[in-house]
């Protein structure tokens, strides 16, 4: 390995056709259509563990974008992450074609229930040795609220207070219900594993209630890796106490270090050491042999964009409803209950003032992305300047056109990356945290709050 710093690559997706450029999936190189199928995942993961991403990361949503003009009319007819088809359903089937990457499904701790989705998630990491991670986010539609039986969205403390006792709740359950040494398969005792060795985690809280045991033994990483999206302070303090990984949304390199700066410094202040998270920015690629062909390749993208469905999308994101705005109006600073960083992106811009309608251009390609336009040299260069002066550890690559953005970066950009020594060549780790951390060891650290609250448990 270099001793230069090492980038590490997920691949951006979400099980629905074009769900973050909205509108390309009219893109005649645009396969999204194909999402109801398992060949167009298989395909998506060979694609990505030929570019020795780390792993897929699967966003997800579980209501629909309908902020916009009160209706879910625009998300239909422009496919805004609809179809919205479930995340952990094409996991096995990508491992099944695949030996090293890992999955990071989406799951909302706003709405799942612990005891159920430690399963899930145990299960995937044992059909997959140990690839799994989670992207623990809050839910901000709506929409899911009122459709999953609540009255309304739960306000945004609520959501992340119930957060944190649904993780406590899972790592007693991962961590501490079942020894390592519990399965011992004896045949002579008629023993498939010793129940001295199960404990009950007995849980009583303000939000759940779970006394029994895990229902599974321990995968390869117990804990799946953790990733994390939060962008307000609330949302940045939960990463810093719980996350492996911290996926954002910076649209420039200003605004990128100063959240690394910020995060990293809430991270130590929780007790962990500042790299012990990994920062992911996301980024959209769009690459040409010249510079000009990318600029060219970039305009003719942007005319492929719904300027009604992404309205839909941004209304979804920030909780205000922009059918009733002057395309032409800036946008103001508002406090939202929805997604902060979302708005914070056009509204506390230090370079920018935006209006509606530029931001809904921005915002439709890659969700308002930083977007890196050139050649796989350019691009290799922006990665490595954003790596080295953002201070972050790899990137969420998005894609413009479905699977042949993953395409055209793994042939033309990683390499590139390769060439520069700043990126693997091969895989190294046998499980998502070994390969995310260049690490011998598939387990949580000591310091990671999922070990401290053995003590909890009975």
């Amino acid at each position: 390995m270099s001793n230069k710093k090492q980038i590490h690559l997920n691949g951006f997706i979400q099980n629905s056709p074009s769900p973050h450029s909205t509108g390309l999936w009219k893109h005649e190189k645009d396969e999204g259509r194909k999402h109801n199928s398992l060949n167009y995942w298989a395909e998506t993961a060979k694609v990505l563990e030929r570019g020795k991403f780390d792993a897929v990361f699967i966003a997800d949503v579980l209501g629909t974008y309908s902020v916009y003009g009160n209706s879910h009319d625009a998300a239909i007819r422009h496919a805004v992450q609809l179809p919205a088809h479930d995340p952990l359903l094409i996991i096995s089937a990508m491992a099944q074609v695949t030996e090293h990457i890992g999955f990071a499904p989406t799951v909302s701790a706003t709405y799942a229930q612990p005891y159920a989705l430690a399963r899930q998630l145990s299960t995937l990491d044992h059909l997959t040795k140990g690839r799994i991670a989670w992207n623990v986010v809050t839910s901000y539609l709506e929409s899911e609220a009122i459709n999953l039986g609540l009255s309304g969205r739960l306000p945004k403390r609520q959501r992340y207070d119930r957060a944190d006792e649904f993780l406590e709740v899972v790592y007693k359950l991962w961590e501490h219900s079942w020894e390592d040494d519990a399965v011992v398969h004896d045949r002579a005792k008629d023993t498939f594993a010793d129940p001295e060795k199960v404990h009950a985690i007995n849980h009583h809280g303000e939000f759940f209630n779970v006394p029994g045991i895990h229902l599974t033994e321990p995968s390869p990483q117990r804990t799946p890796v953790l990733f994390q999206a939060g962008a307000s302070p609330r949302g940045r303090d939960f990463a810093a106490k719980h996350a492996e990984g911290v996926f954002t949304k910076g649209h420039s390199l200003e605004a990128q270090r100063n959240y690394s700066q910020d995060l990293r410094k809430r991270v130590v202040e929780q007790g962990r050491n500042a790299d012990s998270v990994r920062i992911f920015p996301m980024v959209l690629p769009i690459v040409g042999s010249t510079e000009e062909e990318a600029y060219e390749k970039y305009e003719d993208l942007k005319n492929h964009v719904s300027y009604e469905g992404t309205a839909a999308m941004l209304s979804g994101h920030t909780g205000i409803d922009f059918s009733k705005y002057d395309p032409d109006q800036y946008i103001e600073d508002i406090e939202t209950e929805a997604v902060q960083g979302n708005l914070d992106m056009y509204t506390k811009d230090p370079n920018k003032k935006w209006t509606l309608r530029e931001a809904i251009q921005n915002h439709g390609l890659g969700n308002g992305t930083a977007k890196f336009i050139g050649t796989p040299e350019q691009i290799a260069d922006r990665i490595q300047e954003w790596a080295t002066e953002g201070d972050v550890d790899g990137f969420n690559i998005a894609q413009s056109y479905s699977l042949e953005t993953f395409r055209e970066f793994v042939d033309h950009v990683v390499p590139e990356l390769q060439k520069r020594g700043i990126y693997r060549k091969e895989y190294t780790g046998k499980t998502l945290r070994e390969n995310l951390f260049d690490t011998d060891s598939a387990r949580l650290p000591a310091n990671h709050p999922a070990k401290r609250i053995s003590t909890l448990v009975k």
